[in-house]
C-alpha cells in the first residue's frame, strides 16, 4: 500500500513513511482486475488541507493471510523498511519465499501464557545489532543465546543426517557424533575456579588426551595399537593384550615382549613392588614346559604365610618346608645346602698351618647361648662368638657373623693336625714296641749267657 501511494504522490508531498501538510490522503483502495491482469487505482478524499499528518495505522487480520500468485511468480514476501519497489528474491524453483531487509533482522516469539504455563520469550536473529556477524537463537527471558553461529562459518559445520547421526565438519557422519577435520579434537573447559581445560583428539599417528592447563599428554594410543592393548572388563579386570582379563591385572603376548618393568630413574630408595593381603601372600613363577603335577616344580610361590618367608612348590600347602625364613633369621630349608667352593671361582689361594689352628681352635672359647629374638622360644645353640672367631682366624666378611665355609674350614684343619698328632703317635707306638722287642731279645741272650 505504501508503495502504491508513493506512486500517485508528487514526491514534495511524501516525506518518509508520513504525508507532508498541507495534504493528507485519507484512503486509497487497490482494486485487482481478475480479467485484464492490471491495477486500477482509485484516489479519492482529500479531505482536509494545512492539517498533520499521522502515522500509518496497523492493519489487523483477523483471518488468515494468504500470499499466492502464478507458477511465474509465486507468493512471496518482503518484510522490513528496507524493501524496494521491484524487490529482487532469489532466483530458482521456488514455490514462496519471505524475505526481511532492514539494518536488523528479528523474529521474536512473545508467550503471553502466564506463569501457570510454560511462558518463555525467545527471538531469532540474525547478526549483531552492534559488532558480530552472526545467525543466532536467543532466549529472552533468560537472555541467553544457545544457539550461535558466527559469520564464515565453513559448510557443514554442523550436520544432522536422516538418522540423526551428527556431523562436525562431514555430511557423511558414520557414528552418533562424527568429527572431522586436520588433527580434530574435543576440548573440556571447566569455567568453575580453578579453571581446568582438556582435550581429547586424535590424528593419523596417535589418539590422545591432553592436559591443556600444564602441558602434558597423560593418555596416548598409538595408530596400529594391536586389538586388546587395553581391556577393562565388566567385573573391573583390566586385560593388556587381551579382552577377557583374568585377575585384577593380566597381561598377554604372543611375541617375546609379555614382561613388565618397573623404573624409576631419580635417586633414593623406593619399595618398586608391594603385595598386600589380608592373610597368606604370594606370587607365582610358572613354567609351562613342566607337567602340571604336584611336586614336579612347574610352580614355584615366593610367600607370606603367617610372618614367616617361605619358598614353596605345588602343593605347597602350610606343612610345606622347601624354605623358611623366621623374622629372627632363623632359616630352615628341607634339603642340603650346598655353597660354591669351586677352585677355579677362587683365587689367592694359601696353604694354612693346621697345628696353629689346631692351637688355635683349643684357645677357642665356644659358648652355649640363645639369640635374643629367640628368647621366648627357647632356643638354644652352641658356638663361639663371631669377635672372638674374627680375632682367632681373620676371615669372613666381618667381625659380627660367622660364615658356615669358615667353621668347616677350620674344623677340617684343625682334624687335619689331629690326624698328624695322630700318625706321629703311632709312629712312637711302632717305635716303642719295636724297642721292646729288642730289649726282650737282648734280656734273653743275656739269661741264657747267665745260665751258662
Amino acid at each position: 500500500m505504501l508503495r502504491l501511494i508513493k506512486k500517485l504522490t508528487p514526491r514534495k508531498l511524501y516525506s518518509g513513511r508520513r504525508f507532508a501538510a498541507p495534504f493528507t490522503y485519507a484512503a486509497c483502495l487497490l482494486f485487482w482486475g481478475e480479467n485484464q491482469m492490471k491495477t486500477t487505482y482509485l484516489l479519492f478524499g482529500l479531505l482536509a488541507l494545512g492539517t498533520a499528518a499521522p502515522a500509518w495505522a496497523d492493519q489487523v487480520f483477523t483471518d488468515d493471510v494468504v500470499i499466492s500468485g502464478p507458477d511465474a511468480a509465486p507468493g512471496r514476501l518482503c518484510v522490513g523498511e528496507d524493501c524496494a519497489d521491484g524487490e529482487t528474491f532469489p532466483s530458482g524453483t521456488f514455490d514462496g519465499v519471505i524475505k526481511m531487509s532492514a539494518n536488523n533482522n528479528i523474529i521474536d516469539f512473545n508467550d503471553t501464557s502466564g506463569s501457570s504455563f510454560p511462558d518463555r520469550d525467545w527471538r531469532i536473529q540474525a547478526n549483531e545489532t552492534s559488532g558480530t556477524e552472526a545467525f543466532f537463537i536467543e532466549d529472552m527471558t533468560e537472555g541467553s543465546k544457545p544457539f550461535y553461529i558466527t559469520g564464515s562459518a565453513p559448510s557443514n559445520a554442523l550436520f544432522i543426517a536422516a538418522d540423526g547421526d551428527i556431523g562436525l565438519g562431514t555430511t557423511l557422519p558414520g557414528e552418533e557424533l562424527h568429527v572431522t577435520g586436520a588433527s580434530p579434537n574435543l576440548r573440556l573447559e571447566d569455567t568453575s575456579s580453578p579453571f581446568y581445560t582438556w582435550d581429547v583428539g586424535g590424528n593419523q599417528g596417535v589418539f590422545f588426551v591432553e592436559d591443556v592447563t600444564a602441558i602434558t599428554f597423560p593418555f596416548r594410543i598409538f595408530a596400529g595399537a594391536p586389538d586388546g592393548s587395553f581391556a577393562i572388563t565388566s567385573s573391573g579386570n583390566v586385560g593388556l593384550g587381551l579382552t577377557s582379563a583374568s585377575t585384577g591385572l593380566h597381561v598377554k603376548k604372543s611375541d617375546g615382549t609379555g614382561a613388565i618393568l618397573v623404573e624409576e630413574s631419580s635417586a633414593g630408595t623406593l619399595g618398586q613392588l608391594t603385595l598386600r593381603n589380608n592373610g597368606i601372600t604370594f606370587f607365582t613363577l610358572e613354567d609351562t614346559s613342566i607337567a602340571d603335577v604336584d611336586n614336579s616344580g612347574r610352580k614355584w610361590n615366593f610367600q607370606n604365610q603367617a610372618g614367616t618367608f617361605r619358598v614353596t612348590t605345588a602343593p605347597g600347602g602350610p606343612g610345606v618346608i622347601e624354605m623358611i625364613l623366621t623374622p629372627a633369621g632363623d632359616m630352615t630349608i628341607e634339603g642340603a645346602l650346598t655353597q660354591n667352593s669351586d677352585k677355579n671361582k677362587k683365587m689367592a689361594i694359601e696353604p694354612v698351618d693346621p697345628a696353629a689352628i689346631l692351637q688355635k681352635v683349643a684357645e677357642l672359647p665356644v659358648s652355649s647361648w640363645m639369640y635374643k629374638d629367640n628368647a621366648d622360644l627357647g632356643i638354644r645353640h652352641i658356638g663361639p662368638m663371631a669377635q672372638d672367631f674374627h680375632a682367632a682366624f681373620g676371615v669372613g666378611a666381618s667381625e659380627t657373623g660367622i660364615s658356615s665355609l669358615d667353621t668347616s674350614g677350620v674344623a677340617l684343619a684343625a682334624i687335619q693336625a689331629l690326624a698328624q698328632e695322630v700318625a706321629a703317635l703311632e709312629t712312637l707306638e711302632e717305635q716303642n714296641a719295636a724297642l721292646l722287642d729288642t730289649v726282650a731279645a737282648l734280656t734273653a741272650r743275656i739269661e741264657a749267657l747267665e745260665s751258662n
